[in-house]
């Protein structure tokens, strides 16, 4: 529950003049910056400090004296609390244009390469309702929002279990979610119903603290293809009490193609170390793009909007140029998506992902779509991809990459430059890292292309693609 916190410092009408990388917003009080969400630029405010540094500062907005005409209402009921979705109170049009700011401002600043005109991002048509994953957690701490806490309630008069998000900062708080409008709502249909029935059962919520509890995680995955999968994650073993959820949740929900549990008693939530079992329809779902069909296990990564995904591939594949008979290294193939969406315009591609599980998910994808010109290897990239390998395999005319948030390993990046491909389609979620990358790769390639994608609307997050050609 929310604690009382000592006074701070108020400054007072303090206009917001920006949006920080990070999606906070920007004001500047005698030449400090101070960082405050949930407010947009042209709001005045009375800002709370929070945190002071030498160079900056943070704080949050405690009054809105004047609201900003590039504001807009925010839908969700959780906004604020939750901590996701934070610029529903921007226009989409608004996000998107500091989205491309933001893609300007790291490869200028970090990069500091020579740059083509960026193109203008490209927008998610769909802006509620996209994704095609969400995680929610069961705790026995349920999130009070301050609204309540005035309210003057009687703590033994209420039920703390919840089951919805973890309140940032807060690892053992989860705030019970009553519409997500990030998902299709069937999602939030079998969330509620799950809440309830074990509300009604007195099925106990997993502590976190003191590890104990029944119910401990889930998971809704949907797909285009209309599939649907469910995972239940449970702490305790409980054989009657599983069977009797999992056979009501089957029973309410006869649209559930893959219905999946797992027992998890382990500290951590991770399950990529787990036994899946099914309790009823298929161990995958799939996904589909231009007749492939890429399957989708319960530890599979699989870009979570699945039509800007598509979006995102094709110009990947467009960037890459290829023509029949090129050799490709996909690098952090992940279940061999891109790898396997492009291999029908190249002569061979080469997938390379640290993951085991994710290899034999791309083998399958490659198998299972007649795909015969692939091959993939499972083990840490700069480990990978040496001379050694490229001797074995051949040099690559294209190389395609992917990499996680924090961008690629100095050894990779050095392998790339001794690999010397005559194209190199550079893949982010992070335009920072990415910026760095690009530094490094300047000693031998320029950038001819780069192009923004939304594949989050209403947060900060940008996927950005660049293409470099060897000097």
């Amino acid at each position: 529950m929310a604690r009382n916190k000592k006074q701070l410092t108020i400054l007072p009408s303090i206009e917001i003049t920006d949006i920080a990388a990070e999606g906070k917003a920007i004001a500047k009080v005698d030449n400090r910056v101070v960082f405050v969400p949930y407010v947009v630029p042209g709001d005045i405010v009375d800002i709370q400090i929070t945190r002071k540094k030498s160079s900056y500062a943070e704080g949050r907005a405690v009054r809105i004296e004047k609201y900003s005409d590039k504001r807009t209402e925010p839908f969700c009921e959780h906004f604020g609390v939750c901590g996701g979705c934070k610029w529903q109170m921007l226009p989409y049009e608004e996000q998107l244009k500091y989205k491309q700011k933001q893609v300007e401002d790291n490869l200028t600043r970090i990069g500091k390469v020579e740059l083509p005109e960026i193109q203008p991002i490209l927008g998610s048509e769909k802006t509620v309702f996209y994704r095609n994953k969400l995680e929610f957690s069961f705790s026995n701490k349920k999130w009070l929002t301050q609204e309540q806490l005035d309210s003057g309630i009687n703590f033994e008069d209420i039920n703390m279990n919840g089951l919805g998000f973890h309140i940032p900062g807060m690892f053992d708080k989860v705030l019970d979610i009553n519409k997500c409008w990030l998902q299709d709502d069937i999602s939030n249909q079998i969330r509620n119903f799950i809440r309830d029935y074990c509300f009604e059962k007195g099925y106990t919520f997993f502590d976190l603290r003191n590890k104990g509890g029944m119910m401990r995680n889930m998971f809704v995955r949907t797909s285009t293809t209309g599939e649907l999968m469910v995972i239940i994650i449970f702490y305790e073993y409980m054989r009657a009490e599983r069977e009797d959820l999992l056979s009501a949740i089957a029973e309410k929900f006869p649209q559930i193609t893959s219905l999946l549990y797992i027992i998890n008693e382990k500290a951590n939530d991770t399950i990529t170390d787990q036994v899946v079992l099914t309790w009823c329809g298929s161990d995958s779902i799939y996904e589909e793009m231009e007749g492939l069909r890429f399957k989708i296990g319960p530890k599979s990564f699989y870009q979570t909007n699945s039509e800007q995904a598509y979006n995102l591939y094709k110009i990947t594949r467009d960037f890459a140029g290829l023509t029949g008979d090129e050799l490709v290294y996909d690098l952090y193939t992940g279940t061999g998506t891109i790898a396997n969406f492009v291999a029908r315009r190249a002569g061979r591609v080469i997938g390379i992902e640290y993951v085991e599980d994710a290899i034999e998910d791309a083998v399958f994808n490659s198998r299972n779509n007649g795909i015969e010109n692939t091959l993939f290897y499972a083990g840490d990239m700069k480990d990978i991809l040496t001379t050694e390998f490229i001797d074995e395999h051949g040099k690559p005319d294209v190389i395609i990459t992917d990499p996680p948030r924090a961008g690629m390993h100095e050894d990779v990046v050095n392998a790339i430059l001794s690999a010397e491909p005559e194209r190199i389609v550079y893949v982010s979620c992070n335009p920072a890292t990415q910026a760095r990358d690009l530094s490094l790769l300047d000693v031998k390639y320029k950038v001819e292309k780069v192009q923004p994608v939304d594949m989050f609307p209403h947060t900060h997050h940008v996927e950005n693609v660049v293409l470099l050609i060897k000097k």
